[in-house]
């Protein structure tokens, strides 16, 4: 049985931390130096998160874009997985490399690009738990 209900719930989760992450003086700015486009693809429930960092972003105090469900960008690099995997990552239970070469996390385009990327997100794994207590969900925390 997947970890999230439905969609909803995985956007209040994942999706709020991609939104805090847009507006991080260090996550964002990092990752706006990329200048990518970079979409997320989920499965078990069905989501999608795309982070433009190619353009400049439409939200005054943003340092990216980020789009939550489907969109006509193009994607540099795209990351599709289920989203108990997303879940595991943020809570730091997912090696990248690792989940790669399993096959857990699939992915089209430069993968160094996205490599490149990690040490820029690692502030974030500290604010998921604490967005799964937002949300009532502590209990997915283990």
């Amino acid at each position: 049985m997947p970890i999230f209900r439905d969609s909803d719930q995985f956007y209040a989760c994942v999706g709020a931390l991609m939104e805090r992450a847009k507006v991080d003086p260090d996550v964002g700015k990092k990752i706006a130096k990329s200048k990518i486009v970079l979409q997320f693809r989920y499965t078990e429930p069905t989501a999608m998160t795309t982070v433009n960092a190619k353009t400049e972003p439409s939200q005054e105090g943003a340092y990216v874009d980020v789009i939550q469900g489907e969109c006509d960008l193009k994607p540099d690099v795209t990351m599709s997985m289920k989203a108990d995997v997303a879940h595991k990552f943020w809570l730091g239970k997912v090696n990248l490399v690792s989940a790669l070469a399993k096959g857990d996390i699939e992915t089209k385009g430069p993968i160094p690009k996205i490599l490149k990327l990690l040490p820029a997100i690692k502030p974030l794994y500290s604010e998921y738990p604490e967005i799964l207590r937002e949300n009532g969900l502590e209990d997915l925390n283990g």
